[in-house]
């Protein structure tokens, strides 16, 4: 290890729209699942810490809600969040999508911004699904819209220019302490990421006939015979229509939601697993300030 006068660490935010890829990138910095994907807006509901170890620093993610206008209680919490976070962090990420043109959303973001002291990094990511001179034409309208810290050029999904981001970050840390332990990738318990893995095969097997209606409880997870964990989880839908929908034929998408889920579950907590799978519905609980609450959302 370097001198650990010369070790650094700090707190970044992930920010941006929906689906511009900001969990895709954490969990490919990470190397492991610590935050859902989807390519449904809202996927990211709680602020995820991933957490980042090299020889001379240590670097805290937060995944924030994609930033959208809320159009419901959970949405307004959810943007209550995001803002929060903006001013607890050492360097801030904004993640764009190359294939697509700066909108209202993006100026909205970058307004924002204009009321946040912290380093912000511009992130264009999906460089591998475009030409460089879309690429370079990027840089220059979002050069001439905000004076960022730095601009660079990435693919999550392809891994690609993910060492330069993170020397790019590394400038914008100070000296400080290492947080967490070298073995540790998050500070979220078992249950939420459970829970949040468990919503994101729902998310994904029922396709567009689901919005985000979607809300996992893990009702149990217990340690039982031959090392092997006992999960009950219940998914809550706002509809009966819905539930039948989670269900699926016979239970068929139910059963496949459980298999998929529990294939990640296994790989990121070492242990064989038996998932009990529920569905119920909750009306309309994305409006309730007690269901929220419940959840750990601030209202």
């Amino acid at each position: 290890m370097n001198n650990l006068e010369e070790f650094v660490s700090g707190f970044v935010a992930v920010i941006g729209r929906p689906n511009v890829g900001k969990s895709t990138l954490m969990n490919n910095v990470i190397g492991q699942k610590v935050a859902i994907m989807s390519d449904k807006p809202q996927t990211t509901r709680n602020k995820i810490l991933g957490v980042h170890t090299l020889e001379d620093a240590q670097i805290l993610f937060i995944d924030t809600p994609g930033i959208h206008k809320p159009k419901h209680k959970l949405g307004e919490a959810m943007a209550k969040s995001t803002e929060g976070t903006l001013k607890e962090v050492d360097v801030i990420l904004f993640v764009v999508d190359v294939t697509m043109k700066m909108k209202e959303g993006e100026r909205y973001i970058l307004g924002m911004l204009e009321d946040v002291s912290t380093p912000v990094i511009l992130v264009i990511n999906k460089i591998d699904k475009v030409a460089k001179e879309e690429i370079l034409k990027a840089i220059s309208s979002y050069k001439e819209a905000f004076d960022f810290a730095a601009i660079v050029p990435i693919s999550a999904q392809e891994k690609d220019n993910i060492d330069g981001l993170i020397t790019e970050i590394k400038k914008h840390l100070s000296k400080g302490p290492k947080y967490y332990p070298d073995d540790m990738i998050t500070d979220q318990p078992e249950r939420l990421i459970v829970a949040e893995l468990i919503r994101e095969k729902a998310l994904e097997l029922t396709r567009e006939e689901i919005p985000h209606a979607l809300l996992v409880d893990i009702e149990e997870i217990t340690l039982r015979n031959n090392n092997k964990l006992f999960i009950r989880a219940i998914i809550y839908v706002e509809r009966e229509s819905q539930k039948g929908i989670v269900v699926g034929k016979n239970g068929s998408l139910l059963k496949e939601i459980g298999q998929k889920a529990r294939h990640d579950i296994e790989t990121l907590l070492g242990n064989e697993a038996y998932l009990d799978l529920w569905v119920k519905v909750k009306k309309d609980w994305r409006n309730k300030d007690t269901v929220l609450k419940n959840f750990g959302f601030e209202i």
